[in-house]
């Protein structure tokens, strides 16, 4: 292995994606030990970086997770299942979302 030098537009090759941000009301997902998985009418890309909120309704609090989507299948007439793994997620949101299981 050897080491060169790097230039600028060698850099923006690696440029992370944008998070995306969604909003789900909580009986819209399925509850999975390490993440969740939900319907979606959009196709997202594997490995795209997503903050989350879930809302019960009749509640006002929300359940803010940070994840990375791991598998989109089905196609546009359809929709997409959408499967997420959780990166970052608190204990106390650990707990109430195993609540809405």
């Amino acid at each position: 292995m050897s080491a060169r030098k790097t230039t600028a537009t060698d850099l923006l090759a690696f440029a992370p994606a944008p998070t995306q941000c969604l909003t789900l009301p909580a009986e819209a997902v399925r509850v999975r030990k390490n993440g969740i998985e939900f319907r979606s009418k959009d196709s997202f890309q594997p490995w795209t970086e997503m903050t989350l909120s879930l809302q019960r309704t009749g509640e006002n609090k929300k359940i803010h997770c940070t994840g990375v989507i791991v598998a989109c299948d089905g196609n546009r007439h359809q929709g997409y299942t959408v499967s997420m793994l959780f990166t970052n997620l608190s204990r106390q949101s650990q707990a109430r979302l195993l609540g809405y299981a």
